[in-house]
């Protein structure tokens, strides 16, 4: 492997690490939010003891999620530092507007929330968990406009001086179309996630005939929360196949191993391809599925991979500018089928929990804690298929991956902190996985413990 390769795998392996906390966090501090709402207004004991017993396990995640987002800012100098010097003007904007808006709320009003129970007025500790959810939203949609400037550069033009990307409308780049389709996909995704665990931790403590009344409750809202953001997801994934095939008609090709413009395309369901030649040899299909999918039309035409290669090599010149079409024809099937998977679950999970009723069998509780990994798998998929299904560019249309790398990079000092990244989270992950346990199997505070901070601190 040269320094390109090594830099790909380093940021590959920390983002897809970082962003398995992410989506939890956002969908943990909404549910969280609305168990205290609940308890504000009803002062039911058992809405504050689901409080507390989720807010920790919240916490914790918080906590993880930050100290690996932290590696990613630093990745940009370290190893990209000729993207960072091209586009430092353009991208910076939002990420410097996460880190001094999105950041500075969460973080400062979760503190308030922690260190504030029985301190501050109810009503006024009740809005700084509400607050510090609001932060995590705004938070993901500053660094998903800067991710989507990559996939469809808006709001800049090109210096010819110093040859760098200008900021000229940061407006322009905060309402990206792509940014628009993709915030609430995330977002949906995020509470899939945040309902799936719930849920799974509720079956887990039921199937133990722990605090039975309480964990039927938050197991249900988890699973409502879990069904209509999987519907969610499917709506507004569908928008975004529409933005992706016509801003990057070659990613939808890939995810598609469509090689040939086609009208009335069919969504694959299995295909073996013949890359080196251009075809499929075996291709089973949902007749007109791919142009509902893409177009809104079932006899809508949707580009195929040898055309629209043809036709970048003719507006960018000479090159390969195909994704790795295995990678990106299967990341993306495994994606919707893991999210099918999880909103189905959910499904299941509330028609067994009807009318005051739970599991008998223990295959429903071992399905709903093995159930947790499904909303985490179609993540990180979607985000694999994302990046790579839009190589061999860095941003789109404008910059190659192979011109972003930093020059001075050595093939000897990117391969030793790739081993180091990777040792220190999976360190990170042994004591995240550790301390979930450790809270999940103690369960809730009894119904008489004092309202301390979460997690109660000693000096």
């Amino acid at each position: 492997m040269d320094v390109l390769d090594l830099s790909r795998w380093q940021f590959g392996i920390t983002t897809v690490y970082h962003f398995l906390f992410v989506p939890l966090t956002i969908g943990l501090s909404l549910i969280v939010a609305g168990m205290q709402t609940a308890w504000y207004r009803t002062e039911n004991p058992a809405y504050l003891r689901m409080t507390r017993f989720w807010g920790k396990l919240f916490l914790i995640n918080f906590a993880m999620g930050v100290v690996t987002g932290i590696v990613q800012e630093f990745q940009f100098g370290m190893n990209w530092s000729a993207y960072s010097r091209f586009v430092g003007d353009v991208f910076g904007a939002p990420l410097a507007m996460e880190g001094l808006i999105a950041f500075f709320m969460e973080s400062t009003f979760l503190g308030l929330w922690i260190f504030g129970w029985d301190k501050l007025p109810r009503k006024i500790h009740l809005a700084t968990i509400w607050l510090a959810s609001i932060g995590t939203a705004i938070s993901a949609y500053f660094i998903l406009a800067a991710n989507s400037w990559m996939q469809h550069p808006v709001g800049y033009r090109l210096n010819p001086v110093s040859g760098r990307a200008e900021l000229t409308d940061i407006w322009a780049v905060l309402t990206n179309s792509t940014t628009l389709a993709t915030f609430p996909h995330v977002i949906f995704g995020a509470f899939v996630t945040a309902g799936a665990f719930v849920a799974g931790v509720s079956a887990w403590q039921l199937a133990r005939k722990r605090d039975v009344a309480l964990f039927r409750t938050s197991g249900r809202v988890a699973m409502v929360v879990s069904l209509v953001a999987a519907v969610g997801v499917a709506l507004s994934g569908h928008w975004q196949a529409q933005i992706m095939t016509e801003q990057q008609p070659m990613k939808m090709a890939a995810a598609e191993a469509l090689w040939e413009d086609e009208m009335s395309a069919g969504f694959s369901l299995f295909a073996i391809g013949d890359v080196e030649n251009g075809r499929n040899s075996v291709n089973l299909q949902v007749p007109n599925g791919l142009s509902l999918l893409a177009t809104n039309s079932l006899d809508g035409e949707v580009e195929g991979i040898n055309d629209v290669q043809a036709r970048y090599q003719a507006q960018y010149g000479p090159g390969d500018y195909r994704p790795v079409i295995g990678l990106a024809y299967w990341s993306f099937r495994l994606m919707i089928g893991f999210g099918a998977l999880a909103g189905l679950l959910a499904l299941a999970g509330l028609w067994l929990t009807r009318r005051g009723r739970l599991p008998e069998s223990r295959w429903f509780t071992r399905i709903a804690v093995l159930g947790i990994a499904l909303p985490f798998l179609a993540n990180s998929l979607g985000w694999i298929f994302t990046e790579m299904g839009r190589q061999p560019w860095t941003v789109f249309g404008i910059m190659r991956t192979a011109a972003a790398v930093s020059p001075g990079a050595d093939v000897a000092e990117v391969a030793l902190t790739l081993v180091g990244f990777t040792l220190v989270y999976a360190a990170l992950a042994a004591v995240e996985v550790r301390l979930l346990l450790k809270f999940i199997r103690m369960g809730p505070d009894p119904e008489s413990a004092p309202a301390e901070p979460i997690p109660a601190l000693s000096y």
